[in-house]
């Protein structure tokens, strides 16, 4: 995008509203604590721009910030939302490399900024990823969170090499079916997790489904008539899940953790679950000194792309003229008015969600 003289003053749309409406998680606990103000417009400080949300993506780090299980996640009053696309509305002084009527990305894990879910958000111009007109904006936040985290743990840490093994767990939810897509276009061999009511999805992914309520996977990953065991796991689930996916491993295996599912039972904390997940992921993590070839990796987007940002705008550039040419086709699950993020809340934290669900202006 052309670069912008630094100004002393903010470039705005000089139609923008004076006011707008955002969703604030109050205090700790359930979907309840969601509630929805409307503020004054705020201007964009040094550095930064003011974009309007197109679309925002509804994850499961909201359900963990909110219940106050998120690890660095932000303390209440504060607005979920980890990922967004809108357009720029307004740029503040010194903020460089966009203007307004840009289309833009952003992974918004910038405490205590968050804040997806909201009509406007100021954020750091260098921060922001230029978007091609004429995509959807359902499909392109799928991207920002989901489909990067996907892409930087199949390339970046477990490397992955065409003909491999790959076991994704939760494989129809948002980061699964994202993992899938990705994979079969990498010639990966892929099986995933999953309810019996999703295996039709998951296959249509390119994927053999593995029923978790009723199938031992390991077992039936040891099975395997041309060799036991997979080559790389993505665990996005935690706790006993993460010792088993190291079972299933064969020789030069990798398993990267990279979820706390597990900590929520129904959508709530759960204490047992969450020192079940830290006592779990430890004994994972120490397998690392054992003799046998294979590795064990933890990942996070927000700690990666803060050690990277290099590699986060590269790899989203890469997801998005992929999915331009048609190559990807993210699972929206829903599109949720910007009012009813307490629904999405409860949708999300009940399980089954196929997909992506994508909190949208209301009206829209």
């Amino acid at each position: 995008m052309p670069t912008q003289r630094a100004s002393t003053t903010p470039v705005r749309d000089a139609e923008a509203p004076a006011t707008y409406r955002r969703i604030v998680a109050a205090r700790r606990g359930g979907p309840d604590v969601l509630e929805l103000v409307e503020e004054p417009v705020p201007e964009p400080a040094l550095g930064e721009v003011r974009v309007r949300v197109l679309a925002a993506g509804v994850g499961f780090p909201d359900l963990l910030m909110r219940e106050g299980t998120y690890p660095g996640g932000p303390d209440p009053p504060f607005t979920p939302g980890c990922d967004l696309i809108g357009e720029v509305e307004a740029v503040g002084p010194g903020a460089t490399g966009v203007r307004v009527g840009d289309r833009v990305a952003a992974l918004t894990y910038y405490p205590p900024v968050f804040g997806g879910y909201a009509e406007v958000v100021c954020l750091p111009a260098e921060h922001l990823v230029p978007v091609p007109a004429g995509l959807d904006p359902g499909e392109v936040v799928s991207l920002v969170l989901n489909y990067t985290t996907a892409y930087q743990m199949l390339k970046r840490v477990a490397r992955v090499a065409r003909g491999e093994r790959l076991l994704v767990h939760g494989a129809a939810g948002g980061v699964g079916s994202a993992a899938l897509q990705l994979g079969r276009l990498y010639r990966l061999e892929l099986y995933g997790t999953c309810s019996a009511r999703d295996a039709e999805v998951v296959a249509g992914l390119g994927a053999t489904p593995i029923d978790y309520q009723h199938d031992d996977f390991v077992q039936r990953l040891h099975a395997l008539p041309t060799g036991a065991g997979v080559d790389v796991v993505l665990d996005g689930i935690g706790g006993a899940v993460s010792l088993r996916s190291y079972r299933a491993l064969r020789r030069g295996g990798r398993l990267v953790l990279f979820g706390h599912h597990s900590t929520l039972v129904g959508g709530r904390r759960s204490p047992r679950k969450l020192a079940e997940f830290y006592a779990s992921g430890a004994a994972a993590l120490l397998a690392n000194l054992a003799p046998d070839g294979l590795r064990v990796t933890l990942y996070q987007i927000a700690k990666l792309r803060d050690r990277r940002p290099d590699w986060f705008r590269a790899d989203l550039s890469v997801l998005l003229e992929l999915l331009s040419q048609g190559q990807l086709a993210p699972l929206i699950a829903q599109r949720i008015p910007l009012a009813q993020a307490r629904r999405a809340h409860k949708l999300l934290g009940r399980g089954g969600v196929t997909g992506k669900l994508v909190l949208v202006p209301d009206g829209q």
